[in-house]
């Protein structure tokens, strides 16, 4: 969901009112003729071969039997060979050097309007492996707030989980979210017919665009080869034939140009990663991405009036009965677009339910830590620094960087130094592991510290973090890039948390065996316990039943921070 919530964050900032404003702006300053892509020609309906032969006069029909006897073919056969080389001459007549019906080859001419129908086509493949292959869903959300702006609002009212908690004030969690969960369906009841079917239309014009742009362009393209007769490139028709057949469906399933609403919806996942750049101007940006849209649907215009595909194939193929089909996509529209509406639904009410906890959780560390507020990493994800590195593990770094400055240095280590420097325990093994456990609590600061270094910009997994995010390169790249490096700084994180949990676990034994209340007796007290507790032996005993309740009580917390952040 990285990309998907990076979207979110970016589309935020747009209001439905917003939106509608940017698409008026785009309107006007388009260019872009509404005129069909793909007209249906007189001359292009179905062809039945058998009806056509037998309206035919019955002088004609008595010729085309009378030569069938001095061929293989039969007059049927002869016939439409007879309409074929009249369609041929036509057409090489009315679209010269496009192909030569006698040799079967497409000439010089039909390469470059492939050629130019590539370059065309190259804008939407880049426009849709930026949002389309990237988060369907997350486009459809986008598209339906233009397209169904009342929708929009109602579902973001009616599932806004702050609202739902103060409207039910007595539901369980899980009961808010069902509730939630039952808002969206009431919402969606309520898509028109006519809302439908313009999203449907939307969701068709990405599915085509998506298979013309991703054509296998080069492949026919690279077939052509020089021939000196002509004095150009030709190819071998029946090389070309298969494929284009495919782009001939694609091409008539496209008769109208892309809504505005849909460009708009593209070009804001275009622009998605950019919207940090200083000096960025969304509307001059959009503005491009306009002029570069109308050129590429100018180009599949240009191609499908300069080239009569369907006729081409037709005589490409000798049979008169081809006749191009529509293909499906765009179908699942509501499918994908419902789904992307429950997972963010679900995402925001988790969220609310993060941040809610984490106000409990802040309010049990104000009074842990004596009033003093949470001291967070620099470098970390937070409302106040959008653009630090959202690890886990790092929300429980930052209570540990605090616990260390208030509670241990504060209280615990008055109490731990005296039994350092002048405790002598029983067992040899007792005070290796109480030198090891308090070695490894007094340099937790340092640790934390290099750790918040290491996620800075300049740091080790900072540097690498930002450098990925900031590559011109394929997307599923970089996500796993980025992926890579915030999976090494978890495990870091995490390292640091079960090294001080165990350090923690370790002096609570430790304490309680010398107050003498080790539950399994592999602890033990002092040898001089009255020397190191010292004139007053109840604050000695006081002190070491404190700490040991303030550690208890820091991996409680630790355990509360932990679930909160796995729950994300």
């Amino acid at each position: 969901m990285e990309s998907s919530g990076n979207f979110g964050r970016l589309v935020e900032d747009l209001s439905v009112q917003e939106r509608s404003r940017l698409l008026e702006k785009l309107t006007g300053q388009s260019n872009l003729p509404q005129t069909p892509l793909y007209e249906e020609q007189k001359e292009e309906p179905a062809f039945k071969l058998e009806a056509r032969y037998q309206s035919l006069p019955w002088y004609q029909r008595l010729w085309f039997y009378i030569l069938s006897f001095f061929n293989s073919r039969t007059p049927v056969k002869l016939y439409e060979d007879h309409v074929m080389a009249r369609v041929a001459a036509a057409l090489e007549e009315k679209f010269p050097g496009l192909y030569n019906f006698q040799k079967d080859l497409l000439l010089p001419k039909f390469q470059q309007h492939l050629v130019n129908i590539k370059d065309g086509s190259r804008f939407f493949y880049s426009a849709l492996d930026a949002s389309l292959n990237r988060d369907k869903g997350g486009l459809f959300v986008f598209l339906g707030s233009l397209e169904m702006p009342a929708i929009h609002q109602l579902v973001e009212t009616d599932t806004d989980p702050a609202a739902l908690t103060e409207f039910y004030k007595d539901l369980s969690e899980g009961e808010l979210r069902l509730k939630s969960h039952r808002a969206l369906e009431d919402a969606l009841a309520g898509i028109t017919e006519e809302q439908r079917a313009k999203m449907y239309y939307s969701a068709r014009s990405l599915y085509c665009l998506k298979q013309l742009s991703s054509f296998l362009f080069d492949r026919m393209i690279n077939s052509f080869f020089y021939d000196s007769t002509c004095q150009g490139n030709i190819c071998p028709a029946a090389s070309a034939r298969d494929q284009l057949l495919v782009l001939n469906n694609i091409l008539v399933s496209m008769k109208e140009p892309p809504p505005m609403s849909l460009l708009e919806s593209l070009f804001i996942y275009v622009l998605m990663d950019r919207t940090g750049e200083q000096g960025f101007d969304m509307q001059q940006e959009m503005r491009k991405l306009l002029v570069q849209a109308e050129a590429s649907i100018g180009a599949i215009r240009d191609f499908n009036r300069e080239v009569p595909l369907t006729q081409l194939l037709r005589c490409m193929s000798r049979n008169m009965g081809i006749s191009p089909q529509n293909i499906g996509g765009g179908e699942d529209w509501f499918a994908v677009f419902r789904e992307h509406w429950k997972a963010r639904v679900d995402e925001r009410f988790s969220e609310f339910v993060k941040t809610r906890r984490q106000k409990e959780l802040q309010n049990s560390f104000r009074y842990f830590l004596k009033g003093t507020s949470l001291k967070l990493l620099e470098n970390m994800y937070s409302e106040t620094n959008a653009s630090g590195m959202e690890v886990r593990g790092n929300f429980s770094l930052s209570f540990l960087q605090t616990f260390y400055t208030v509670v241990f240095m504060g209280d615990i280590n008055k109490v731990l130094r005296p039994i350092l420097i002048d405790g002598d325990f029983i067992r040899k093994e007792n005070r290796a592991e109480f030198t090891e456990c308090y070695n490894n609590l007094i340099k937790l600061e340092d640790v934390i510290r290099h750790y918040d270094r290491d996620i800075s910009p300049p740091g080790d997994y900072g540097k690498r973090y930002y450098q990925a995010k900031s590559e011109m390169t394929s997307l599923p790249v970089k996500r796993r890039k980025i992926q890579l490096v915030m999976e090494e700084a978890s495990r870091d994180a995490k390292r640091i948390l079960e090294q001080t949990r165990e350090a923690i676990s370790g002096m609570i034994r430790i304490l309680g065996g010398i107050l003498r209340k080790s539950v399994d007796g592999k602890y033990d007290t002092l040898t001089n316990f009255s020397v190191v507790a010292g004139a007053r032996v109840d604050l000695f005993n006081d002190g070491v039943t404190e700490s040991i309740n303030q550690f208890r009580k820091a991996l409680q917390l630790l355990d509360e921070v932990d679930a909160m952040e796995a729950a994300r």
